[in-house]
């Protein structure tokens, strides 16, 4: 499937990681989806009905990322993956990718970051 939807650097603010630090400051991250489905059907259509929102994607994303706590991004991109797929039956695949601008390591660079790829089946 080549039809996607883009969500590109949402900003929330969260408490995630291992220090303990993190969890009482939290900091600012960033969260991309990519979801790929047939959006034939809404675009012939022009029916809204036969797509997902972008604003309920952003809505999953910004609700898990500032509700609950990770220690590892990776776990919060998997929550993320996890409640798309189980909530909307047309998405095929996604990828999920959480930046870390932020992290603590003691170099500079712009950020850290993970992503993840996940399918339907498979």
């Amino acid at each position: 499937m080549t039809d996607r939807i883009f969500l590109t650097r949402l900003a929330v603010f969260g408490h995630h990681g291992l220090l303990p630090e993190e969890a009482v400051l939290g900091q600012r991250f960033y969260i991309s989806v990519e979801v790929r489905m047939d959006l034939s059907p809404a675009g012939r259509g022009d029916d809204f009905a036969s797509t997902v929102s972008y604003a309920d994607l952003a809505a999953i994303a910004h609700d898990i990322a500032t509700a609950r706590r990770f220690e590892m991004i990776e776990a919060l991109a998997e929550a993320i993956a996890a409640e798309c797929l189980g909530r909307f039956a047309a998405i095929d695949s996604m990828v999920v990718r959480v930046e870390k601008p932020s992290a603590p390591v003691p170099y500079a660079l712009d950020s850290v970051a993970v992503e993840i790829e996940r399918f339907r089946h498979g």
